[in-house]
């Protein structure tokens, strides 16, 4: 059993880490300052364009991506690293293209597609969203009732879909829909490709998140889609779906770990420095508690997690590891940096550090992508042998 990163691997982690370090993090004050002044927690355009091209220059995009379209295919395992790095930092960046969308597309596309859609996407020449959340169906897709219907060669969608990243600036949304009613998510969910600007896809509204994120609804009114836009083979969206689901997890977990570590290393470095009552925060055995259990569990979620991905990287089942790193990742992250920023007393609370664009980050993973509480029920049925 090895426990550490290839020599190739960990140069990649490296080279992330040092992107981090020198491009992202001297760029969170100003995303701190136009947050704090009620903008949003994002890049400009010139800001985003030039980021952009360091790492494109680096050579960080496509990390995933396959290499008969200009990609560097690297494992799972390899990307835990890399987005470890990229948690670290509150500046919101990632490196094109968006790995859950990107494997989705790479486990359905025909020949096609391929050339229409991912190759493009893996240049870094479209952004795409997907639609699977509804309005009165989130963790459950067997009460998904966005319909996609046959009008001869073309398929006809109508429904509404929610909290959609990017939504509004999208060049394609994947859409998940209802093809055969009687078998629902066993058989009866495709997905199609559906173009900005296509007649009947309409964005309803822009939804603000926490942290200054940006979610939107959908409502698709007989927008009509052709056919060669199904993506994958009708009735069998739910399988690749799920490839997208578990590829988003994983970096949630990762993200998780960067942001705990970050947090974690804010509070070495600060606990020596602060004096209460005639000593250092640091001498103080509730402090010390904080950083030992934060280490031990940022330990923990770190081997749990690349544990997970070499397992999916040797095609093993990882249903239940993808549901105990989300859940874990993100509610130790989470109680990490909270107890930080209690650390830090009145300073915690201000806008002026990371840890209050940290910490609403982690609020909302702790929900999207399968609530905590829903994952640890999926292990616990699991581990039963329930059936649903």
């Amino acid at each position: 059993m090895e426990f550490q990163l290839s020599e190739e691997h960990q140069m990649i982690k490296n080279l992330v880490r040092r992107f981090v370090e020198d491009e992202l993090i001297p760029l969170e004050p100003v995303v701190l300052k136009r947050e704090a002044e009620g903008g949003p927690a994002a890049l400009t355009a010139e800001e985003q364009a030039r980021i952009d091209k360091v790492s494109r220059d680096l050579g960080l995009w496509g990390l995933d991506a396959p290499e008969d379209v200009g990609g560097v295919d690297l494992p799972a395992v390899a990307l835990v690293g890399v987005n470890e790095s990229l948690g670290y930092s509150c500046t919101p960046y990632t490196l094109p293209p968006d790995s859950p969308n990107l494997r989705m597309l790479m486990a359905t596309v025909d020949d096609r597609q391929r050339a229409a859609y991912l190759a493009p996407y893996v240049a870094g020449e479209t952004i795409s969203a997907i639609g699977i959340s509804e309005p009165g169906a989130g963790s459950d897709p067997a009460g998904m009732i966005t319909r996609a219907e046959r009008d001869g060669d073309d398929w006809v969608i109508n429904g509404r879909k929610i909290w959609i990243t990017r939504g509004a600036e999208a060049d394609f949304t994947i859409v998940m829909a209802v093809t055969d009613k009687a078998k629902g998510a066993r058989g009866g969910i495709s997905a199609f490709l559906v173009d900005k600007g296509t007649p009947g896809f309409n964005i309803q509204r822009r939804i603000p998140m926490l942290g200054g994120q940006t979610s939107y609804e959908i409502a698709l009114e007989d927008c009509r889609v052709p056919g060669w836009k199904l993506l994958g083979r009708e009735g069998d969206g739910f399988g690749p779906m799920q490839v997208r689901l578990s590829t988003r997890r994983i970096e949630m977990a990762s993200w998780s770990i960067g942001m705990a570590q970050r947090a974690l290393d804010m509070l070495i470095e600060y606990a020596p420095q602060r004096t209460t009552f005639g000593a250092p925060l640091s001498e103080r055995q509730q402090i010390q508690w904080w950083i030992a259990d934060a280490a031990t569990r940022i330990h923990a979620c770190r081997l749990m997690t690349y544990d997970c991905a070499w397992k999916l990287d040797q095609g093993r089942d990882v249903r239940n590891e993808i549901s105990m790193i989300k859940a874990y990742g993100t509610e130790m992250a989470y109680e990490v940096v909270d107890n930080v920023m209690q650390a830090f007393g009145a300073m915690g609370m201000t806008r002026e550090l990371p840890l209050h664009l940290m910490q609403s980050k982690l609020r909302t993973m702790r929900i999207y992508d399968g609530p905590t509480e829903i994952h640890k029920w999926v292990v616990a049925r699991n581990l039963l042998g329930l059936k649903r």
